[in-house]
């Protein structure tokens, strides 16, 4: 089974919403405004991007913790260590402005990718896992990359 569940889909690309609504508040002064005058500074631009991808990020570890729950022996250890990686790639790497900021979520997500893969490999994800995870993770990228390159 390669497709993504209608579910997974659904709530993966909802997820985008507040990398999308950042990047959009930087590439638009109306929507900037709005976001301003209807959430806050801290919803808008890089500030919700920063916020949000530090969460997903840490989200995701526990994710990856859940997959190796499935390994035994020197597997499971390696994946339990492997799985707090990108919560504590956020914790240590997002700081300063906001252009280092989004620079390290970018690798952070690349990087979250790249044990995406370890463990789909390995069996402990779902056969469709990679489709979902290169599909957010793309656009991901790109939202972030709107900050750093405006």
């Amino acid at each position: 089974m390669t497709q993504i569940p209608r579910s997974a889909l659904i709530l993966g690309l909802a997820g985008l919403l507040p990398f999308l609504f950042g990047a959009g508040t930087l590439l638009s002064e109306g929507l900037a405004r709005f976001g301003m005058d209807s959430f806050g500074p801290r919803f808008i631009g890089p500030y919700v991007q920063i916020f949000y991808g530090t969460i997903i990020l840490a989200f995701m570890s526990g994710v990856l913790w859940g997959f190796a729950t499935k390994a035994t022996g020197t597997v499971a250890t390696t994946g339990y260590g492997l799985s707090v990686v990108p919560a504590l790639w956020a914790f240590f790497m997002v700081g300063g402005g906001p252009v280092s900021a989004q620079m390290n979520l970018i690798t952070g997500f690349v990087g979250l990718l790249a044990l995406d893969y370890l463990f789909w490999k390995q069996g402990l994800a779902p056969a469709w896992w990679m489709h979902l995870r290169v599909l957010l993770t793309s656009i991901v990228v790109a939202c972030l990359a709107v900050g750093v390159l405006l």
